[in-house]
């Protein structure tokens, strides 16, 4: 059998080719263009790569259009951990040397030695990795509307205190388009101060509010020109422009988690999984995008449920040497997947009863508050794992059944 290491990088990769008594059978340097492409895939083909028996390929990266590339087919593609393959490189080696065509020696010896070990990249279908880059991109999106909402929430508490008042009943606060547009209409406390009510309103106006109107323009006026102290005039007119400066990234943030989201919303409910993924109690579509994002939709990705639950850190893990003994959370796991289970297990306290009981459980037994959400987490991933093998829907008696003695 023959066993293929890509040593990758921005404009070239380094390509070996090794059998099973682990010879160097061939070894090129190839570009990051469609004939580097075309090279690397000639010599597969010259070794025996097939559409039958395709070459398993090591490379240190899941992404891009090299690996797109070799995952057409049935080609096996193994994105191996940078940490693991410089342990390997230590097996080889004490002195430290290291060069692009001898990590990709020792990728392809990874495969020759420990390929039972290594997962390959899941063979999800197109429609669910469409979704996935979405989702992604989505999460990415807010997480970055949120970061720039702090730092302008850090720039008004400095020269303008009433704009943070008038946005503190408003859901989203700053994020919210009549925040945005009152802040362009006055950058500064002193010109807030001279807004009339015809003013607001064709703010509010332009936002998009329609209803309210006049009662929201009479509290923000009154707000704006209550008693708060000012820094100096020109050190106010500065900071009004630094404030602006930093609205226009907000509003591209906000227009960017917008357009993402609309897009989850029309491909989400397109792939056979979102069913099942939205019967389950607190996932909408956009933290159901985000799980199948995760997971992916090959089915045979995880052996069992545990395996998905160690993927996504909500199982605990024990360290155990001699007489000592310790049970702590998973540090390595996939934090997107970890961050939507917090969000998950959070909404469905209140979307399910038992999900509720179980967390108060929990509590009782003396768990805090983020391990009694993993714990709950925990739990719901493996009742997701098993409908998702099924086909079957969520369904609360059987998620959580009624105790004995409540029943009798």
């Amino acid at each position: 059998m023959i066993y293929c290491g890509i040593d990758w990088a921005e404009c070239t990769h380094d390509v070996a080719l090794v059998d099973d008594s682990g010879q160097l059978l061939a070894k090129r340097h190839i570009t990051d263009d469609a004939v580097g492409y075309k090279i690397l895939l000639d010599l597969l083909a010259e070794y025996g790569d097939t559409e039958e028996n395709p070459i398993p390929v090591a490379i240190e990266t899941s992404r891009g259009l090299l690996v797109a590339v070799l995952r057409t087919g049935k080609r096996q593609v193994f994105a191996i951990n940078p940490m693991a393959a410089a342990r390997y490189r230590d097996r080889h080696s004490v002195s430290r040397k290291k060069s692009d065509p001898g990590d990709a020696l020792v990728l392809a010896n990874i495969l020759r030695t420990d390929m039972h070990a290594h997962r390959p990249l899941p063979s999800d279908s197109d429609l669910g990795r469409a979704i996935a880059v979405l989702a992604r991109a989505q999460q990415d999106a807010t997480w970055n509307r949120q970061q720039i909402s702090n730092q302008l929430r850090s720039l008004l508490r400095e020269y303008y205190p009433a704009a943070l008042n008038a946005a503190a009943t408003w859901t989203n606060g700053l994020c919210r388009p009549e925040a945005r547009e009152l802040l362009k209409t006055a950058p500064t406390p002193t010109r807030a101060a001279r807004l009339t009510r015809a003013q607001i309103q064709a703010a509010l106006k332009r936002a998009g509010r329609k209803r309210g109107i006049d009662a929201e323009t009479d509290r923000i006026r009154e707000v704006l020109r209550a008693d708060y102290a000012h820094q100096p005039p020109l050190v106010e007119e500065a900071l009004g422009k630094q404030m602006l400066a930093l609205l226009v990234q907000l509003e591209a943030a906000c227009t960017a988690a917008d357009d993402l989201a609309k897009a989850v919303e029309e491909s989400f409910p397109q792939h056979p999984d979102a069913e099942v993924i939205l019967s389950f109690p607190g996932l909408g579509v956009q933290l159901g995008a985000r799980v199948l994002a995760e997971i992916g939709d090959d089915h045979n990705r995880f052996a069992d449920a545990r395996g998905l639950k160690a993927y996504a850190g909500s199982s605990p893990i024990t360290r155990a040497s001699g007489k000592k003994s310790s049970i702590t959370r998973r540090w390595v796991k996939n934090d997107r997947l970890n961050h939507v289970g917090y969000l998950w297990a959070f909404s469905a306290l209140t979307a399910s009863p038992g999900a509720r009981a179980h967390y108060q459980r929990r509590r009782q037994a003396g768990d805090w508050h983020a391990s009694a959400q993993r714990n709950l987490f925990n739990r719901m991933l493996g009742q997701l794992y098993h409908c998702l093998q099924t086909g079957e829907l969520f369904d609360e008696q059987t998620a959580y059944p009624a105790p004995i003695a409540a029943a009798a």
